[in-house]
């Protein structure tokens, strides 16, 4: 068989990420690659940092792009701060509450979980409650924006009463970052991370993350070495930090940083707080139409994540051959469910350059025809 030069169809990315890619971002990427020690790609990196810095809403030094996707961002934090003598509370509401969980287990820390109901948002007062039961914590994770079910939790509370524990925090803020409002220095966020293909609409395969000074602190004081070579971010920090000359420590994916500083760009010329009041349109929008084609949302409105629609699928209604409906006659593409919601919820994104008049528009018409059949 001869293998031919690979063309994908233009598709509208409506589900729970990647998300559109803006034509500007795409165009950013076929940029001539240099080496990644060039001092124009250098001085790119600084950009970069700055331009994170300003997402987040933080001045910590230690903020860069893990050269993986946003699972990488995770593991990422919890191998560089945790040990096995740690003791991590982490609060679960979905899926990607159960992956920290994982990440705490493989480390063989002592885990507490604070068990939350899919589709609602993290309980403060679970939280509290268990860091009385365990005064012994000193970490506190969990998910901010939670894209499994579309839920929204309170960071900043939750922040707060991690820091009355003197416990730190690690945020998943893979789906919130430049969606919904975060702001990494007021809520006193110790490491949060988030993936580059959700609402900053760039390509998959980088993770923003960002480390306030005391976890860095703990990262460098370390008794032991973090279990990963890839991810140890004491390794990586001389080649982000901008101070002196910068250390080799792997291959930078050249491209795509392009397309990151770019999407970045795109961000700050709109205005961080712009952006999250259109996303907030948008939702409402969506919204608006969903409730009018009968469709009920998992989540309650004061806990929703505007970028991450989940809905019930009605009664009698084939997930999948909707779905391939979608793809087939619209190229139009929305998620499934996850977890405990697989084959019960449709899970509908409105990230970055998705969140946009037209795409609201062609996903209601495209599923009341599909509803129809």
């Amino acid at each position: 068989m001869t293998i031919q030069s690979f063309f994908p169809p233009q598709r509208t990315l409506m589900g729970p990420g990647p998300s559109d890619v803006s034509p500007r971002v795409l165009s950013a990427l076929a940029r001539p690659t240099i080496g990644h020690l060039d001092p124009c790609f250098v001085a790119m990196m600084d950009e970069v940092k700055e331009l994170l810095q300003y997402a987040f809403q933080t001045t910590n030094k230690f903020t860069m792009a893990v050269s993986a996707p946003g699972s990488a961002g995770m593991e990422a934090c919890f191998v560089n701060l945790i040990t096995p003598d740690d003791t991590v509370v982490v609060c679960v509401n979905g899926v990607f509450g159960m992956r920290m969980i994982e990440n705490v287990n493989r480390i063989g820390a002592k885990l507490v979980v604070v068990e939350g109901e899919w589709g609602r948002a993290v309980d403060p007062q679970a939280l509290e409650a268990s860091l009385k039961e365990n005064p012994q914590a000193n970490f506190v994770a969990f998910v901010h924006a939670e894209t499994s079910t579309g839920a929204l939790s309170d960071a900043k509370t939750l922040c707060a009463i991690a820091k009355n524990h003197d416990c730190l925090t690690i945020v998943d803020a893979v789906t919130s970052l430049g969606g919904v409002e975060l702001r990494v220095d007021e809520w006193q966020i110790d490491a949060v991370y988030s993936g580059s293909q959700k609402c900053l609409s760039c390509v998959p395969g980088l993770s923003p993350v960002s480390f306030s000074d005391k976890a860095a602190e703990v990262i460098q004081n370390r008794g032991i070495p973090v279990q990963s070579w890839f991810l140890d971010q004491s390794l990586v920090m001389g080649y982000w930090s901008g101070e002196g000359k910068r250390s080799y420590h792997h291959t930078a994916p050249v491209n795509s940083l392009y397309a990151l500083h770019e999407s970045l760009v795109m961000l700050k010329n709109e205005g961080l707080e712009n952006s999250w009041a259109r996303h907030k349109t948008m939702h409402d929008k969506l919204s608006t139409g969903l409730a009018e084609l009968g469709l009920d949302f998992i989540v309650p409105a004061d806990e929703r994540l505007p970028q991450l629609n989940a809905v019930y699928i009605p009664e009698g209604i084939d997930d999948a051959k909707v779905r391939q409906f979608l793809l087939n006659e619209y190229n139009l593409e929305i998620g499934a469910g996850l977890g405990a919601f697989a084959g019960k919820a449709w899970r509908i994104g409105l990230m970055g350059y998705a969140a946009r008049n037209e795409n609201v528009t062609l996903c209601l018409a495209a599923l009341k025809e599909a509803l129809k059949q």
